[in-house]
């Protein structure tokens, strides 16, 4: 009797740990240079994803408490501070994956349409301009 519960429940506990997975924090890796340039908190709250910079990763003769200067002037977070600043918001659920948000890039102040899901216990994070996209992997941080 165990024996036929556990497989009537474990693809269900299976499917439900890899959607909720994508909360934790993350080392954002850039894609170009293959550098560690954040660590990002995602957390989701009433169904929907959202993360926060935590930590950057800056060079010597980089300022290490950088505002958002290339943000749009219009956007809440033009000349505030990266550290601890909200790049993703609103992504909702969507079978393993959760769509439908917007992520920043604070390095430009462009902001995409987003999706994020987990890979082979990676974050895969994809950001849409119109029909282009980019996909970025980022790593646990333990």
């Amino acid at each position: 009797m165990l024996r036929i519960l556990f497989f009537i429940l474990a693809p269900g506990l299976a499917w439900s740990q890899a959607v909720s997975s994508v909360a934790g924090r993350w080392k954002t890796i850039d894609d170009t240079s293959g550098e560690v340039k954040s660590i990002v908190e995602i957390k989701i709250e009433q169904g929907k994803a959202s993360g926060r910079i935590l930590r950057i990763f800056v060079k010597p003769q980089e300022d290490p408490d950088p505002i958002c200067t290339l943000c749009p002037e219009d956007d809440t977070r033009f000349r505030k501070k990266i550290i601890g600043m909200t790049i993703m918001s609103d992504l909702k659920r969507d079978g393993d994956a959760y769509d439908g948000g917007r992520i920043l890039d604070p390095e430009t102040g462009k902001i995409y349409r987003c999706r994020i899901w987990v890979e082979e216990n990676k974050l895969m994070v994809r950001g849409y301009w119109g029909p282009f996209f980019r996909t970025q992997t980022w790593i646990p941080e333990p």
